[in-house]
């Protein structure tokens, strides 16, 4: 299938096996993707890219729709991360590990205002104040 980059027998086994099946059929029984369909088979093709194992991607799947009972199609309605062995999904404000619901939270903005409060301000006029803002070549020169 050229939109998702999947293979018929790509696609044919995943629906024999329940992986990701079709939101509808014809009356011949011929599979037909809706758009959220074409969705989650692109990210599952990609995570798959990534290095994530069908069953891998199968226990995510199974955990995430228990996690989150009100998401029917997890590849189409979350963001999904890889990193290395982990699959993050993000979710509203909240980051969690995809088989173990373990939560990742770590608050960038609040940790950053923190960091620049505990930073020494510069003093206006001074020296340090006026290099920050000069340009890289008159740095290089001692101009401040």
């Amino acid at each position: 299938m050229s939109i998702t980059g999947l293979s018929r027998r790509q696609l044919s086994y995943w629906r024999k096996t329940g992986l990701l099946v079709p939101t509808c059929r014809t009356s011949g029984g011929h599979a037909r993707y809706s758009f959220l369909d074409l969705l989650a088979l692109k990210t599952a093709k990609r995570l798959i890219d990534a290095g994530v194992s069908v069953q891998r991607l199968r226990k995510s799947l199974t955990a995430l729709l228990a996690f989150l009972p009100g998401c029917r199609v997890p590849l189409s309605e979350l963001s999904l991360v890889v990193t290395g062995d982990v699959i993050l999904v993000l979710h509203g404000e909240s980051a969690f590990e995809a088989l173990t619901g373990q939560e990742w939270i770590l608050p960038v903005a609040s940790l950053e205002r923190q960091v620049a409060q505990l930073q020494p301000q510069p003093q206006q006029g001074s020296l340090f104040a006026e290099a920050e803002f000069a340009e890289p070549a008159d740095r290089d020169r001692g101009v401040a």
